[in-house]
C-alpha cells in the first residue's frame, strides 16, 4: 500500500514538474519603415548626409518585454510579446529608412555607427511618451532636434501622436507604432528641407 502511494505521489510531481516545465512560446516584434514613405510632390533625389542618433526612450518602455497600458495608472510587462531588437535602436532604424524615402537621399546613416562622419545634419530623437494599448491605440510624443552641421543652426520640434489600432492583436498594434514613427520622420524630413539652403 506504501509503495503504491509513493508510487502515485511520483507520478504526479512529475506530471507537475512537466507542466511547470512547459513555457508558452513567445513572440517577437519589430517596427517597420512606412511603406508610403515619400518625398515632396515633383521633389527629385538629394544627395543630403544625415545621422540619426541618439534616440532615447522612458526607462518603463526600454526593456525588452512590450509595456502595455492597461489603465490610467497601470502597465503590464507582457512577457510573452516582445521587441526582437532594442527599442531605441529600432525606432533609429525606422526614423533613417523613413528618412531616405522622404528626402531621396541615401545617405542617412545611424550613430554612433555612422558612415558619414561629415554628415551635413544630425538629427536626435527623445521619445517622452511611447504607450501600447492593444485594441485601441499607440500614442507617441517626442521631442527632437535638428542640427545644421556647418553652422550650427538647428530646428526643434515636438510630435504627439495617437494612432488608432486596426486590429486587437499585437501585429495590429506594432503597425500603428510604425505609423506613429512615420509621422515623427516626416516632420524632420521637414525640418531638415527648412534648414537646407
Amino acid at each position: 500500500m506504501k509503495r503504491r502511494i509513493a508510487a502515485t505521489a511520483a507520478v504526479c510531481a512529475l506530471a507537475a514538474l512537466i507542466a511547470g516545465c512547459r513555457t508558452q512560446q513567445s513572440h517577437l516584434y519589430t517596427l517597420s519603415p512606412s511603406a508610403t514613405a515619400t518625398g515632396k510632390a515633383g521633389e527629385s533625389a538629394s544627395n543630403l548626409s544625415v545621422i540619426v542618433g541618439p534616440v532615447s526612450i522612458p526607462s518603463l518602455v526600454d526593456t525588452p518585454q512590450i509595456a502595455v497600458s492597461v489603465g490610467p495608472n497601470q502597465v503590464w510587462l507582457d512577457e510573452f510579446n516582445r521587441w526582437a531588437s532594442p527599442l531605441p535602436n529600432n525606432i533609429a532604424h525606422v526614423v533613417a529608412d523613413n528618412l531616405v524615402a522622404m528626402l531621396g537621399t541615401p545617405r542617412v546613416s545611424l550613430f554612433p555607427q555612422a558612415l558619414d562622419a561629415d554628415a551635413e545634419y544630425r538629427v536626435a530623437i527623445d521619445v517622452q511618451t511611447f504607450q501600447s494599448a492593444p485594441g485601441e491605440a499607440a500614442t507617441l510624443a517626442a521631442v527632437w532636434i535638428v542640427r545644421r552641421v556647418k553652422d550650427g543652426k538647428t530646428s526643434t520640434g515636438r510630435t504627439m501622436m495617437r494612432e488608432p489600432t486596426q486590429g486587437k492583436g499585437y501585429d495590429a498594434l506594432v503597425a500603428a507604432h510604425s505609423r506613429a514613427l512615420a509621422h515623427l520622420s516626416q516632420d524632420i524630413a521637414d525640418a531638415i528641407r527648412a534648414l537646407t539652403p
